[in-house]
């Protein structure tokens, strides 16, 4: 039997016939997985690092990387820390709270519990019970830094437990497809609301800004030990967004989530009657890359850095839209529904 290669990890072509929903529900447990991570991480940058102009914790602008300001306004009537906290992690009627999430993957997890291991389903079982029960005198008495700490290590050993278990078959490159695309829409989002808001009005576009400022957008992405790596790099607008959409290094840049995103959608064609379906999707996710590539961060702060993560985001939306209408056309399974998508 031959084996497929992407030179990541090794697939067996025979396994194929993977129910859609499987395909739907992988994918997104691997994107509210990626999510809940990211909102942890960045609930605790702001709390520690983000300032606005009054330096208070610039909580308005996890509203914005989200796109919730309607939605957090129809409940609430001021920006505070208790309510976004709220808003963010315990108010399961917000789509986009880490207790709504929690919700949608073990929905996810259930659904596919014939193809993960019995590893990685208990240690999902265990973490979504801990959220669905979080209250908010349980924020308030173990402090939202202690709580994030604990989703971030929740999710960061879900992902070694599945890398370390979950069969290499199409449910795994399901899930690599819901991995990248959220890392790639998280860092676009991040970098295009954290410039603009860092960046005074006075000030030209790469203006240099207060380098804590700027080290909070690396700890928001868990970039800063990376960046200072690269020593004596400075701390300066362009090289942050630099690395964060262009280092080959990094595993949540941009160029290396689009890289990951092509590799699993080819190997997933090599698959011989998907080749058809994923044709587009790889065309677009090409188009995503080189235009990425063929430009210095130089050229795209100049040329308009907002426009262009805005390209970005839609073309990421569409490569998820068009992976539903080739792979599951017709109802959406497992509490994967389109408005909890971010747009």
């Amino acid at each position: 039997m031959t084996e497929i290669s992407t030179g990541l990890f090794q697939m067996q072509p025979g396994l194929n016939n993977l129910l859609s929903r499987y395909g739907e529900c992988m994918m997104w447990l691997a994107r509210y997985m990626e999510r809940i991570e990211n909102l942890a991480r960045l609930l605790e940058v702001t709390e520690s690092f983000v300032r606005g102009p009054d330096g208070q914790p610039g909580w308005d602008t996890i509203l914005q990387i989200h796109s919730d300001e309607d939605c957090f306004y129809a409940r609430h009537q001021t920006v505070t820390e208790q309510d976004v906290i709220a808003f963010y992690v315990t108010e399961k009627e917000n789509p986009n709270s880490i207790k709504a999430m929690a919700h949608s993957v073990r929905e996810n997890a259930r659904a596919v519990r014939p193809l993960i291991s019995t590893e990685m389903w208990m240690q999902l079982n265990v973490f979504t019970r801990w959220v669905l029960d979080l209250q908010p005198s349980d924020i308030r008495m173990n402090s939202l830094s202690g709580l994030c700490n604990r989703l971030k290590q929740e999710c960061q050993t879900h992902f070694g437990v599945t890398e370390g278990t979950l069969y290499r078959d199409q449910a795994w490159l399901f899930y690599l497809l819901g991995k990248h695309l959220e890392r790639s829409d998280q860092i676009t989002r991040l970098i295009d609301i954290r410039y603009h808001t860092l960046l005074p009005g006075h000030e030209p576009v790469g203006s240099e800004i207060d380098i804590t400022q700027w080290a909070s957008i690396l700890r928001s992405a868990a970039a800063y030990h990376a960046f200072r790596r690269l020593q004596p790099v400075m701390t300066t607008p362009a090289n942050v967004v630099g690395f964060l959409l262009k280092n080959d290094a990094f595993p949540r840049s941009l160029t290396t989530s689009l890289r990951l995103l092509d590799s699993t959608l080819s190997t997933l064609a090599g698959h011989g009657s998907l080749r058809r379906l994923c044709s587009p999707i790889q065309e677009r996710v090409a188009e995503l890359r080189v235009t990425l590539a063929d430009q210095t961060v130089d050229d795209i702060i100049i040329r308009g850095l907002h426009e262009y993560m805005q390209w970005i985001q839609t073309q990421i939306s569409k490569v998820q839209q068009e992976t539903a209408q080739a792979f599951w056309p017709v109802t959406p399974h497992c509490g994967a529904h389109p408005e909890q998508v971010q747009q």
